[in-house]
């Protein structure tokens, strides 16, 4: 999660469904067309990541919020799975689409959320639903109003500049900037019981075999120039992966999640909680992340290779013009420590509740780009797999090529985002006693109304 990665939205194009057409305007910038057989909660799940403007963990925490409202009204008519925080009143004959899309509209219209320059736009695509004038309307508002009254979490402001020692992260070159999002290792968790919950083990010392192993590995691999020059296609197919995965996490896996959910034809109740689930569980990975990155403040591989000659260790090889190859794609390492990798912690919390959502690995997943910038082409796209875990071993690999990661950073981090996963399908959005639908998903029933059917 790079906060200097620009977020815009790829897709596959497929024809716009009727509810979100006339908001289309403020998409496309984004770069976003929604896909077919979309139902309301998928569409209006795309339409919030085109809007989040917070990036790094802070765009998990905006749409860990807006997928538990969505799911939470849904729920108060269903009433199979538990709120994450409460479930309106409501009669159980109100329209589960209305109530959807009322519950997304009114948490991005805080402009906490989404800027004030989204409003017209997200009132376009809600123009259909408030003309139906269903009662559902008032119940998604409410799960929405009950959420931003209790659970948004806002930067408090806090710096952390790092401590210039061996080992030890600090502001790295070109840019220099102070580490972003410092409060969220510290603020409240939306499942876990606290940010240090799943903290790991230390990373391997400067002076252990190990790192020397892992130090050599970044320096070879992450190196600007053990890629082409050129960005062209087709490029090696190292370069084409590190480029493909440094984009906007966020973006590429909520989609996925939706065609996932699309493709298996779930119902409004299934996909609110799949959706809800997986952003939740990054949420709180994001928390831990950051936690571990201040608590261990391990320096990147930019600032350990250009300090190679100095750092005690007689079997690593300084370069002091060792430049990483994210810098070529986005000209700057992320502002954080290495360890652990924000990137594979919310890739392992993301792979896990799918995983435990549909109850297997062998899932196909078709992986779109979240491009860079125009100037860098991703030539394989969408990255198809046919195994869950095979997506995520590639984000492992991804983060080395760029150069911004000691592998243990990424093999731990993913393994934190499947502890904290775990600890989210456990423990949030359970069945309720007189509903249970098994281990994974149940099949919730159509709900027709004027404005489509549960899989219009």
């Amino acid at each position: 999660m790079n906060n200097n990665e620009p977020e815009a939205i790829a897709a596959y194009a497929r024809p716009l469904a009727r509810s979100v057409a006339a908001g289309l305007a403020c998409l496309v910038a984004a770069s976003w067309v929604a896909p077919a057989s979309a139902n309301v909660v998928t569409e209006w799940n795309a339409i919030a990541l085109g809007c989040i403007t917070r990036g790094g963990p802070t765009q998990a925490f905006d749409s860990a919020l807006v997928q538990a409202a969505v799911h939470g009204a849904v729920q108060a008519i269903e009433k199979r799975y538990g709120p994450y925080f409460s479930s309106p009143a409501a009669t159980g004959t109100e329209s589960k689409a209305a109530v959807a899309a009322a519950a997304a509209y009114w948490m991005l219209t805080d402009n906490r959320i989404c800027p004030d320059t989204a409003q017209g736009a997200l009132d376009a695509a809600f123009l259909p639903w408030k003309n139906g004038n269903d009662p559902g309307l008032v119940v998604g508002k409410a799960a929405a109003d009950a959420l931003l009254a209790t659970e948004y979490r806002a930067d408090n402001g806090a710096v952390f500049n790092g401590e210039v020692a061996v080992g030890k992260w600090r502001p790295t070159p070109p840019g220099l900037a102070t580490m972003a999002f410092v409060y969220a290792a510290t603020t409240r968790p939306f499942v876990m019981d606290k940010p240090e919950q799943f903290r790991p083990g230390p990373p391997p010392a400067v002076t252990s075999e190990k790192y020397t192993s892992e130090y050599k590995e970044a320096k070879a691999k992450g190196w600007d120039k053990s890629h082409p020059a050129a960005n062209a296609c087709p490029p090696p197919a190292d370069t084409d992966k590190a480029r493909f995965w440094a984009g906007n996490y966020g973006v590429q896996w909520n989609q996925a999640i939706r065609d996932a959910a699309i493709d298996r034809q779930l119902g409004l109740g299934d996909t609110a909680r799949l959706l809800a689930l997986a952003n939740l569980a990054v949420a709180d990975a994001g928390i831990a992340v950051w936690d571990s990155k201040i608590y261990y403040n391990y320096w990147r591989p930019i600032t350990a290779i250009r300090e190679g000659d100095s750092d005690g260790n007689p079997n690593t090889v300084g370069d002091a013009s060792w430049r990483p190859f994210i810098e070529t794609l986005s000209s700057q390492t992320p502002a954080y420590p290495d360890y652990t990798s924000g990137a594979n912690g919310v890739t392992g919390a993301y792979t896990t509740i799918l995983q435990l959502f549909f109850k297997s690995d062998f899932v196909p997943l078709a992986i779109n780009k979240a491009p860079l910038a125009a100037t860098v082409p991703i030539c394989t796209t969408p990255r198809l797999f046919r195994r869950i875990s095979d997506a995520a071993d590639e984000v492992v690999e991804a983060r080395i090529l760029l150069g911004i990661h000691f592998r243990s950073a990424d093999v731990v981090a993913r393994q934190m985002g499947t502890r904290v996963a775990w600890n989210t399908f456990t423990n949030a959005l359970r069945p309720l006693k007189n509903n249970y639908h098994g281990f994974g998903y149940g099949h919730d029933d159509d709900d027709d109304d004027d404005h489509g059917s549960d899989r219009d």
